[in-house]
Parts: C-alpha cells; sequence; structure tokens
C-alpha cells in the first residue's frame, strides 16, 4: 500500500465522527421586558410593574431568581422565593410582578434585575411620569 493511501485513510479516520455531526443548539440568550402600568399617571398612584423573561432554556441557572427592583424614587425592594431543589425538565417561572406607589411627580426609571447566586442574569429599564395631582405641592416643570 503506497504511503500517501495510508496517511488519506488516518485523515479520514480521525475525521470520520466529527464528519457532518451538528453542533448542539445553543439557546437564545434569555432578555427581561419590563412593562409599567400607567405610565403616565397624577400623583399619588400606585404603579404595576410586569417583567417577563424571554428566551433561553429551562436551566438551572433560571431557576428560582432573584428579583431586584429599583423604583427611582431612591428606594428599592427584593423578591426572593423559597423553591425546592432544581430538576431537570421543572418548569422556570417566567413572569415576575410588583406594584409601588408614588407620591410626588416626577420621571422616574424603574429597574429591574434578574439574578442567581449572586450573578446577573437580565436587567432592564422603564421610564414612567407622574404628574402633580390634588395635595401634591411638587412643582411639575413638565
Amino acid at each position: 500500500m503506497p504511503r500517501t493511501t495510508v496517511v488519506t485513510l488516518l485523515v479520514l479516520v480521525l475525521v470520520a465522527p466529527t464528519f457532518g455531526a451538528q453542533e448542539p443548539k445553543k439557546s437564545k440568550k434569555p432578555a427581561l421586558d419590563l412593562r409599567a402600568a400607567p405610565r403616565m399617571a397624577f400623583s399619588p398612584v400606585n404603579v404595576f410593574f410586569t417583567a417577563e423573561l424571554t428566551g433561553g432554556d429551562d436551566v438551572e441557572e433560571l431557576y428560582c431568581p432573584e428579583v431586584q427592583w429599583e423604583w427611582g424614587d431612591g428606594g428599592k425592594s427584593l423578591q426572593e422565593s423559597d423553591c425546592p431543589p432544581f430538576e431537570p425538565g421543572t418548569k422556570i417561572e417566567r413572569r415576575f410582578t410588583s406594584e409601588h406607589e408614588y407620591r410626588q411627580a416626577g420621571q422616574y426609571g424603574i429597574k429591574v434585575t434578574l439574578r442567581h447566586s449572586g450573578k446577573s442574569l437580565a436587567a432592564n429599564t422603564v421610564q414612567i411620569t407622574v404628574r402633580a395631582g390634588l395635595g401634591d405641592r411638587t412643582i411639575d416643570n413638565n
């Protein structure tokens, strides 16, 4: 057998197991959509927020996250759940809600961050406008 044939066969044997094999599909990185209702109101007002996680597989990293809310008025809150241990096939919670009261007029930037084991998974922000209502002595410059 000529030497070039042996080299060619050796190359084919080494490459054959991966030739034509498909890479495992990588899931789309999760994103966080944040909505506020209402986005514009008169003070005092309770605003309802919905954060929805889209993309990503139902993996342990996304299971039972801490949800940190920054309200734009200096206040913060943290939602933590007491969850059983993760098991493969467990459905991941993807919708988180909260409500916050704004007593004074202003423009507020609200930020929500999902964390797991101290690592930030996804974050997003939304802007709301609160105008001075009855009894609110805040000067409204808008």
